[in-house]
């Protein structure tokens, strides 16, 4: 029999495929000195009692509590990480206001290192705290910072994946907040790029640099060139914004004369480590360009009530074959939890499919075929946000990193309504995604590793 480092013993839920889950009942999860689960034995195995008799008892071993369930630890795709300070703020104001009057003001700060590390502690503690296991962050166009918060996530264990931000246009961009100059930009990018690697090499659970032109209106063509190229030639992961709004998806193609998707094509910007916030506007073609590179979709279902002016059609493009995970987008949304984030994309495509306007017939009202489901949701939050990274996360499988939330529904402040001993797994998970908050979040693993657990 293998040495392990860690037994878990208890009841998990993970995704089969996007419309289905797996109800792993009082199974053990084997995980390896790597952080990653070895072998996942069911209580059928003959080796079942071999592994128990072997490892209870010592400090290795780990059985679940009455009430508490594993669930994978959630993949953020986006998250603006110095906007943890306004975060429920101005959500009320147009999104040109909410940029200029407080966002951009805001991440000139982080030229500031100790206002920096503040926040930025923080904000990794609490995404941390709400079972975001991995997070695919846009840090501010300070280099200094930007590495900063990649450190701040190899310290306290979270899975950062982590963007200087590019926005040199001086016509697109305030004085005060912006990039000296292109050269500069794309310096200052390698340079970032160079160091994360560096960092990566004694981060066990891992940290990367992402190459992150904010937007294409933020941006000079000669910028967004020069980081395709930087991006084939250390071969990271990208991240944008991408046919978000009216104004965005209407600027791009008065620019180029073609949507987002193709221009970003264009500049090297699209491959299988590439991921694109929001996406509401995409059109067919866009998606099977998205398809076709292995571009991901990274569903921001709260922010996109605020400034997307849409619905997003994520039933279509799953459909199309797009990967999709899910992120916060802290702060245009207010909420760092995926599970809020989750049940929010429920209830969009529901009303996306059943239309909003009452002055139109029912038949007319909505767009077919537009609904997900909850486990859909979840598999957005965990193993479609693996996907989208190209990273065997997100999934309770062999293989894959030992990533976990310990879910505990009986917690006396937030327990969940589970009366019947014999109410069906599938229900209880149900009830976990929509009614879980934050102090039902006992404990939370990242690559074998305890980085948070709730007194």
């Amino acid at each position: 029999m293998s040495h392990y480092t860690l037994i878990f013993q208890g009841t998990a839920f993970s995704s089969k495929n996007p419309k289905e889950i797996n109800v792993l009942q009082e199974h053990l999860f084997c995980i390896n000195d790597e952080g990653i689960i070895e072998k996942i034995v069911p209580p059928t195995d003959p080796e079942y009692e071999k592994i128990l008799n072997t490892y209870e008892g010592t400090e290795a071993f780990h059985r679940l509590a009455e009430g508490q369930f594993l669930l994978p630890g959630f993949v953020d795709l986006h998250v603006h990480a110095p906007q943890w300070a306004q975060a429920g703020n101005a959500l009320d104001v147009p999104l040109y206001d909410w940029l200029h009057t407080y966002t951009f003001p805001l991440e000139a700060k982080f030229s500031d290192l100790d206002f920096a590390k503040t926040v930025y502690e923080d904000a990794v503690s609490s995404m941390l705290a709400n079972g975001t296991t991995t997070a695919l962050y846009f840090a501010t166009v300070h280099k200094d910072a930007s590495i900063l918060l990649a450190k701040i996530c190899a310290e306290k264990g979270q899975r950062g994946l982590v963007g200087k931000v590019v926005m040199d246009d001086p016509e697109q961009n305030p004085s005060y907040y912006r990039d000296v100059d292109t050269k500069t930009a794309l310096q200052d990018t390698e340079d970032f790029i160079l160091a994360v690697k560096e960092l990566n090499e004694t981060t066990k659970q891992g940290v990367y640099p992402v190459v992150t032109p904010r937007f294409i209106p933020s941006c000079t063509d000669d910028a967004l060139k020069g980081l395709g190229e930087l991006a084939a030639k250390y071969d990271t992961h990208i991240q944008s914004h991408c046919s978000e709004s009216d104004w965005e998806h209407g600027y791009v193609k008065e620019r180029f004369g073609k949507n987002d998707a193709f221009a970003l094509n264009d500049f090297g910007l699209l491959g299988d480590k590439s991921v694109m916030a929001h996406c509401n506007f995409l059109s067919n073609e866009d998606a099977e360009l998205f398809a076709k590179t292995g571009t991901a979709i990274g569903h921001c279902p709260i922010s996109n009530g605020y400034f997307a002016n849409s619905v997003i059609p994520i039933a279509r493009f799953l459909s199309r074959g797009v990967e999709i995970g899910l992120g916060s987008d802290i702060s245009g949304g207010f909420s760092p939890s995926l599970f809020d984030n989750a049940r929010q994309a429920v209830m969009s495509s529901r009303m996306l499919e059943d239309g909003v306007n009452t002055s139109l017939p029912a038949g007319e009202r909505g767009v077919p075929h537009s609904r997900i489901t909850m486990n859909e949701a979840f598999y957005l939050a965990t193993a479609g946000g693996g996907e989208s990274l190209s990273l065997p996360i997100g999934r309770l499988e062999e293989g894959y990193a030992w990533d976990v939330q310990v879910i505990d529904t009986m917690v006396p402040t937030a327990k969940l309504p589970i009366y019947d001993k014999n109410e069906p797994l599938e229900d209880r998970f149900q009830k976990i995604m929509y009614l879980a908050r934050p102090e039902n979040i006992r404990e939370v693993w990242v690559q074998g590793e305890k980085v948070h657990m709730r007194q």
